[in-house]
């Protein structure tokens, strides 16, 4: 059959009936046509339904983004990035129960706290042990480094726990410790832009200065600014998610890639995360969907027959943000560079140094707190659900394809179209025909442009 339309070995040949170049100017001609078509009937709608796409376009750019660093990465599809997702939305549903009535109530869980400080508590142990013990070992007794090393997990966890526990205390309790993440983050962004071979003791000094002085501001900011709680606990929501995806990366991706003899054993394996997490949620939780503290900028703005809300702007705002991160952090660290050759060639990565594990494992955990940042997001806009994660995974996954599946730059683009597409495409047809038209997407570009807008070089 594929042969009487011009194909050749299940691709089309070049004197095909249908070459891709021919197809792709007929659906773009289609396409420019449809967009004409609809403005004309109502330029308000228009308008309001491509605000709408950029919007739904920002989380699903988000979640391709996470999703496209960590495949790019270990050419691996984790299935259970979805879950990270769910966690994230519901850590903020977690720390807000207490705050307010939602739904059954308090929803204050001991056995919650105390997991999760665990988990936390093995990650840091982790941590301490791969990064700082292999520098320090020649210089301090091997027992002392390990006790501290100990001590120092069980307080780490043992203060999440604490945290998780008194939800209406959290700008006071995590505050500082956001304010010396921004004094860090302050004073690596200095640094790089001072250059690190000119860079001088006064320069770091000054640096240094800076970093402190906008930490020790952003503590005081959030003692003091009503409604802090809220944004922290998206940080918290974000930084569990990390430690939830290090933590399978160490404790099961990492033996499954080691000892798997094939990748579908990988996907079956996170399929099975997947489940088991959407699960736990929804046992702990329950199945129904729930909403989230409003955020700030519910009053929207309206003008031209549309309208959007201040914090809508923000979620495309901050898209922008996490993208320009990921953009100097790969391209402009050298933590990027090893990103990108073990992404090209693992083996020759591990023979030139490169500690592969542990980058991977990083990777992970970033990849994690993107999609968890995606999750609360969403949430905070349409509420949140046990099945919120798998939605945008596969919504995910079609961005990073119409992107350019490996390609960073493609999932932002892909992101955004898939989220035109859908708002245009329910024009004429009821918006339940949503998800149809993403896998309907999906499907063209797996067939004729599976490389996707931007190819990955």
């Amino acid at each position: 059959m594929l042969k009487h339309l011009g194909a050749r070995d299940g691709r089309w040949s070049v004197s095909g009936l249908l070459t891709q170049r021919s197809l792709s100017v007929l659906l773009i001609a289609g396409a420019v046509f449809y967009v004409v078509l609809i403005l004309a009937q109502d330029p308000g709608k228009f308008l309001q339904f491509t605000l709408n796409g950029i919007v739904i376009g920002a989380i699903y750019a988000m979640v391709a983004m996470g999703f496209t660093l960590v495949y790019g990465t270990v050419w691996f599809f984790d299935l259970s990035y979805g879950a990270m997702a769910t966690i994230g939305g519901y850590t903020v549903f977690y720390l807000s129960g207490q705050q307010r009535t939602i739904g059954r109530g308090s929803i204050h869980n001991t056995a919650v706290d105390i997991f999760v400080g665990a988990l936390v508590a093995g990650v840091v142990a982790w941590v301490l042990y791969t990064w700082l013990y292999p520098n320090l070992r020649n210089r301090f007794d091997r027992r002392l480094l390990l006790a501290s090393g100990f001590v120092l997990s069980i307080l780490a966890g043992g203060y999440t726990g604490f945290l998780l526990s008194q939800p209406l205390s959290l700008n006071l309790i995590f505050g500082p410790v956001v304010g010396v993440m921004v004094a860090i983050l302050a004073v690596w962004l200095l640094h790089l832009a001072l250059g690190r071979p000119k860079t001088t003791s006064l320069k770091m000094a000054v640096a240094a200065t800076v970093g402190l002085a906008l930490g020790a501001y952003t503590a005081l900011l959030l003692a003091v600014t009503p409604g802090a709680n809220l944004y922290l606990s998206w940080v918290v929501g974000a930084a569990i998610a990390g430690a939830t995806g290090l933590a399978l990366y160490r404790g099961l991706y990492f033996y499954l890639r080691r000892r798997a003899s094939s990748p579908l054993i990988m996907l079956v394996g996170s399929l099975g995360v997947l489940l088991t997490l959407t699960a736990l949620v929804s046992i702990v939780f329950s199945p129904d969907g729930r909403p989230l503290p409003p955020p700030f900028g519910e009053t929207p703005w309206r003008f031209w027959g549309a309208s959007i809300k201040p914090f809508q702007v923000f979620n495309i705002g901050f898209t922008f943000v996490v993208f320009a991160g990921l953009v100097l952090l790969l391209f402009r660290t050298s933590f990027g560079k090893a990103v990108r050759a073990i992404g090209d060639d693992e083996e020759v990565a591990r023979i030139v140094g490169i500690n592969a594990p542990v980058i991977i494992a990083v990777i992970f955990a970033l990849g994690a707190a993107i999609a968890a940042t995606g999750g609360i997001l969403l949430g905070e806009d349409l509420g949140i659900k046990p099945t919120n994660g798998l939605v945008l995974l596969l919504k995910g996954w079609v961005a990073a394809v119409v992107g350019g599946i490996g390609n960073i730059y493609g999932a932002i683009l892909g992101g955004f179209v898939l989220g035109m597409v859908e708002n245009y495409g329910v024009w004429f047809i009821p918006a339940a025909w949503k998800d149809a038209i993403a896998f309907g997407l999906l499907i063209l570009f797996l067939s004729f442009w599976s490389r996707g807008l931007l190819p990955r070089k």
